[in-house]
């Protein structure tokens, strides 16, 4: 008696914690159900190369996926559309632009050397190009076609302006040289900046253009697709031997997140093949809010009629098994916020189907229960016997569905993956509930002498005949 009430204190303090859990940390939402940006990426031939083959294509698609885990999204699908493309589904980013600027840029990184008698012009366009930029952000929200057009002509113009006053090194020092790149948090903690390493071909390149440049007053263009994005200058305390090491740092005022994007692309490196986003768009969830509430009321509907099967089925076996199947779903829940996990409607199917497995076991003890009863066995010994026996086949049947599980999510991909991991967590809770929830509550029934009646365990056994081998051990 003293270890059932061991058990039943442990398994209420994992249902307050459970409860808790569910309380305060919110299950993220796939692209199905919470929307998100979606894109398709059209991969085009390089020069010289007549068309798209399989391993560029692959090439390109390793390279996003890179891009994405530094993006940090959560479950995204990335899928090869035909022959050309890409398609990519990125839940919860509702900013298409700033995937378009990860994922579409091709990374073409180049640090270039600034030529001599151009330092005014250079400011000159730098200033020009901040207000074209503050201006972009004011028209990000505007229906005027014809003065987003303008300004973005603007803009090129000046980029290419800018492009002009600079020129490659010999050999150029671009981005296959570069070996990582990762944001940082200046020493004020105000600005973000990009450390970049080289490899030791690359750190020598470096050496010998900041050595050029030092002191000059003229600057080192960091160009991403030739695009600006930063153009320090080198000190005079450099003229000897240049910035050794293989080191640097781009600083251009970053914020957190910009730091964080251009770091990614950089570590990206650049595409095998030139690409270009064929189509963005913002994804509204598929079902939409009255399909999720529909969708909800079925999975309800259906788990309330187990509930209420079991119960005149089984009788008190029935009503134990449905509060341990409340509490496995309370406990699975909780265990996909607390991994974060992604649900999505495949995972919802996964997470059923994990209900009814845990309905399965159930019936599977009280059927053995039954047949002790039967043959004339105590209540007690029955309900002992009803565990031990059926426990052989719930494991075989839930250690098979996890190979199951293993095998999806490890060779299949996006929704497959999150269906794969639901059902398998829902496998393992349900054994939890199962086995100790389901054997705690019926081992505390039997204790209860109005409790004790064969006949609510097993309604088709004679109560003169049962009534009389009826023993509970105290």
């Amino acid at each position: 008696m003293q270890r059932q009430q061991s058990l039943l204190a442990l398994i209420l303090v994992l249902v307050i914690a459970a409860i808790a859990v569910i309380a305060t940390i919110p299950i993220p939402l796939g692209l199905d159900l919470r929307g998100g940006s979606q894109l398709t990426i059209q991969v085009k031939p390089a020069p010289g190369m007549k068309e798209i083959t399989e391993r560029e294509l692959e090439g390109v698609q390793k390279v996003v996926e890179g891009r994405i885990n530094g993006l940090g999204v959560s479950e995204p699908v990335i899928q090869t559309v035909g022959a050309d493309k890409i398609l990519v589904q990125l839940p919860g980013v509702n900013d298409p632009e700033q995937a378009e600027r990860v994922l579409g840029g091709t990374a073409q990184l180049e640090f270039r050397k600034q030529k001599p008698g151009t330092e005014t012009q250079l400011f000159a366009f730098q200033s020009s190009r901040a207000e074209l930029k503050a201006k972009q952000q004011e028209l990000r929200n505007s229906t005027d076609k014809a003065a987003i057009n303008k300004n973005q002509e603007e803009l090129q113009k000046n980029n290419q302006a800018i492009l002009e006053l600079f020129e490659s090194t010999d050999p150029p020092l671009n981005g296959k040289y570069l070996q990582d790149a990762y944001g940082e948090p200046t020493q004020q903690g105000n600005n973000w900046n990009v450390a970049i390493r080289f490899e030791q071909k690359g750190g020598e390149l470096f050496a010998d253009l900041t050595k050029n440049l030092a002191g000059t007053g003229r600057s080192i263009g960091i160009f991403l697709d030739n695009e600006l994005i930063s153009a320090p200058v080198v000190g005079p305390e450099f003229a000897a031997t240049g910035i050794t090491g293989g080191a640097a740092v781009i600083t251009g005022r970053f914020t957190p997140q910009q730091a964080n994007d251009l770091g990614v692309q950089l570590r990206g490196g650049a595409l095998p093949v030139p690409v270009e986003i064929a189509e963005i768009r913002t994804v509204g969830a598929t079902l939409g809010k009255d399909s999720i509430i529909s969708s909800i009321y079925a999975g309800s509907g259906g788990l309330l009629l187990v509930l209420i099967f079991m119960i005149l089925y089984y009788r008190l076996p029935g009503l134990i098994a449905n509060i341990a199947l409340i509490i496995y779903a309370i406990l699975t829940w909780a265990c996909f916020a607390l991994l974060g996990v992604t649900l999505t409607l495949p995972g919802i199917a996964g997470f059923i189907l994990s209900i009814g497995m845990a309905v399965d076991a159930n019936v599977l003890i009280f059927e053995r229960t039954r047949e002790e009863l039967q043959a004339g066995k105590s209540l007690y010994r029955s309900v002992e016997s009803g565990f031990y026996r059926a426990f052989s086949s719930i494991l075989d049947g839930n250690v098979t569905t996890v190979i199951a599980c293993a095998a999806l999510f490890w060779l299949g991909a996006g929704l497959v993956k999150g269906f794969a991991l639901t059902l398998a967590l829902g496998v393992a809770v349900s054994m939890f509930t199962a086995i100790t929830c389901s054997r705690t509550f019926m081992f505390l029934a039997i204790s209860i002498p109005a409790l004790r009646k064969p006949e609510y365990y097993c309604p088709n056994l004679s109560a003169s005949g049962a009534s009389n081998k009826t023993e509970v051990a105290q």
